[in-house]
């Protein structure tokens, strides 16, 4: 493997030293300039375009998260709410073995009607709310594997209050925000503590078998709220795009701008130089080379007509000699 290494590089090299440098030595000075602008312009555009890239797509994440805190902290109200107003008053007028059952009653059931609602609004109809629990009363609040894993984290990380990042689901990725819930109330117990106290009512419709057996205390599921990636990072794309065809268009610009500039001041001046050489060798001509600039062009200038004078100097002297 080495070997075969060691081959591939000599090929490439010799490629490279039989294609690619002739090409550019033959290029005309002007030409070169333009081509190590372009590689230039290029380099800066594509490592910029990466890391802002980076960077929208870190603050469109945060920016969901933001959005997902404060839509679970509207839920949990809409939660408490229900929990301390609307079921007292249904069960004033209500007898618990009364057969009509209120789903209105339900916080994660008010909680849901809630966001779906919410979600006729442009700005959140890609957002999906759900309450998912491993051992929950309506089964389709139930718990997928990743989900219970979620609460079981929360479990034994107390400390940790929300966890998000990215999963794949049947429909493409998503981009999910999670925080847990607990049995904060000593009234979630009427309904979830035991069956033999919960309303008849719940248990017509429920059965008595799921949402029992929960504790003052205790994470019993997760508020998930979850965005598809391309909702995520649409937002992001675009800026990226119109920041990344900004920058081309001022890269473009300054190369344009520099490319004139060293046309006039260096491209122009050795290319006269180079003329006058071509004719003084020839003994064409008794112009001088330029010499009026201060930079490096013009020092040639004048070591040049230094040098010239020494040759016409050395030629007389020669012709003198062999008359």
């Amino acid at each position: 493997m080495h070997i075969q290494h060691t081959a591939g590089s000599q090929v490439s090299t010799e490629i490279h030293s039989t294609f690619y440098e002739p090409m550019f030595k033959n290029l005309r000075l002007g030409a070169k300039f333009g081509l190590i602008l372009l590689l230039a312009s290029a380099c800066t555009i594509v490592g910029s375009g990466a890391m802002l890239s980076f960077v929208l797509q870190q603050n469109a994440e945060r920016e969901i998260a933001s959005k997902a805190g404060m839509l679970m902290q509207t839920m949990l109200a809409i939660r408490q709410y229900t929990d301390l107003n609307v079921e007292p008053a249904i069960l004033s007028g209500q007898m618990s073995d009364e057969t009509d059952f209120h789903p209105e009653r339900i916080p994660s059931f008010s909680a849901t009607t809630v966001f779906e609602n919410l979600r006729g609004n442009e700005e959140y109809r890609s957002f999906f709310y759900k309450e998912a629990a491993p051992n929950p009363t309506n089964l389709r609040d139930k718990a997928d594997a990743f989900e219970e894993a979620l609460v079981g984290r929360f479990r034994s990380e107390t400390a940790t209050k929300e966890i998000s990042g990215f999963r794949e689901q049947p429909g493409g990725e998503v981009f999910y925000v999670a925080r847990p819930l607990k049995v904060s109330e000593p009234s979630c117990l009427q309904c979830h503590s035991t069956p033999e106290i919960a309303p008849k009512s719940m248990l017509n419709v429920y059965g008595d078998k799921n949402g029992f057996g929960w504790k003052l205390g205790e994470i019993i599921a997760i508020q998930l709220i979850s965005v598809p990636v391309e909702a995520v990072y649409a937002s992001a794309v675009r800026s990226w795009v119109l920041v990344v065809s900004i920058l081309a268009g001022f890269f473009v610009i300054f190369a344009g701008v520099i490319t004139v500039l060293l046309r006039q001041t260096v491209t122009l001046p050795i290319v006269r130089m180079a003329q006058t050489a071509e004719q003084v060798s020839t003994g064409q001509s008794s112009d001088n080379f330029p010499e009026d600039a201060g930079d490096e062009i013009g020092m040639l200038g004048k070591a040049f007509n230094r040098m010239k004078a020494s040759l016409e100097i050395a030629f007389k002297m020669l012709g003198e000699h062999s008359r």
